[in-house]
């Protein structure tokens, strides 16, 4: 016999199952579809020195995933303004040596047949206050990344849009003032988009 037999330990008490989250379905895609991918493959920009792409939509029964990337080729900047652009392209925002602010960084928009709109500059860090669904419709940024060096910037994010559009013309628009894009667009069908909703699969 041992001196701690004398003080057995009791077990645990039952911890129960937590309770998984589930985001609402403004916030973004449902967790368990698999979605329809929808090719796009049209530029929002093209020029020597810089591109903005939509690749592909990954439509879920409540809205739709964009894939949007971008490159920004070195021009004749110095080392000193090629750092300006690279401290602007990772920390956007006031800095320094500039001026800029919200209205100046990277904004997306969505421009639906019926007239509505949505920029995620409303909501630039892809959350709403409070728990009361928002006015639809709603346009976020996720999954944003971004790599660079002395030749080259390039970055990648996607754009959640709730819900899905309407039948008609989808107007998915970008501005970037810091980096002299001013604003452009490209019309999507919205048809298209919302038709492709009827094969996304369930998990379970």
């Amino acid at each position: 016999m041992t001196f701690f037999q004398d003080f057995p330990v009791p077990p645990p008490p039952p911890r129960g199952r937590a309770v998984r989250y589930v985001p609402p379905a403004w916030a973004g895609a449902p967790l368990y579809e698999l979605p329809v991918v929808v090719q796009i493959g049209q530029f929002l920009h093209q020029s020597p020195t810089m591109v903005m792409a939509v690749k592909s939509a990954d439509v879920f029964s409540t809205g739709c995933s964009f894939d949007v990337s971008w490159a920004i080729r070195r021009g004749g900047q110095t080392d000193e303004e090629w750092a300006d652009l690279n401290e602007m392209f990772f920390r956007p925002g006031p800095g320094p040596r500039r001026g800029t602010g919200g209205a100046s960084m990277l904004l997306f928009g969505a421009a639906l047949p019926d007239g509505s709109k949505s920029s995620t500059g409303a909501h630039p860090h892809g959350f709403f206050e409070g728990t009361e669904e928002p006015d639809p419709p709603v346009l976020l940024m996720r999954n944003g990344a971004g790599n660079g060096g002395d030749d080259e910037l390039s970055g990648s994010g996607s754009l959640w849009l709730w819900p899905l559009p309407p039948a008609g013309t989808l107007q998915l628009v970008a501005q970037w003032k810091d980096f002299g894009l001013e604003e452009c667009s490209v019309s999507l069908d919205g048809s298209r988009l919302r038709d492709a909703a009827s094969g996304v699969q369930k998990f379970w």
